[in-house]
């Protein structure tokens, strides 16, 4: 099934010349979950993180605080598996559908990154977390 999937991306890539000039460089990526539509994150694609989402049909980011690719999950192992690719009018933003492997998108632990409501003025927080961020991405210690 992924080999279908990875040759059905490769044909998309291949038909679709998304406009990566308007913004730099980079498209912004609307994630959501493919099976309740919760949007679970915003990023940003270059041409090189699209490519390689669609050849490894998990999603792949360019990150700009770390100047350079990112594929989520690489440390968390909460990877984003592709169920679908839309494309906006203007071919300058995507919305990709994904199975969100581990249950959370966000590095605080949340399931979405967008927990915080602003109620009268001040951020309120919705939702548990799934995960302890600092067990997850612990560093190793010299001691």
């Amino acid at each position: 099934m992924i080999e279908t999937k990875t040759v059905f991306f490769e044909a998309i890539d291949s038909m679709i010349e998304l406009n990566f000039e308007k913004f730099h460089g980079l498209v912004p990526v609307v994630i959501q979950d493919h099976t309740d539509g919760q949007v679970l994150m915003v990023g940003f694609m270059d041409r090189e993180a699209w490519e390689r989402t669609l050849a490894e049909g998990e999603v792949v980011y360019y990150s700009r605080s770390r100047d350079g690719m990112w594929k989520k999950g690489e440390t968390s192992g909460h990877v984003q598996k592709v169920k679908d690719i839309f494309v906006d009018c203007d071919d300058d933003t995507l919305l990709i559908t994904v199975e969100q492997v581990g249950g959370a998108a966000c590095h605080t632990g949340f399931r979405t990154c967008f927990y915080r409501r602003v109620v009268d003025g001040e951020l309120v927080e919705e939702g548990v977390r799934v995960f302890d961020p600092d067990e997850v991405y612990k560093k190793d210690k010299k001691t």
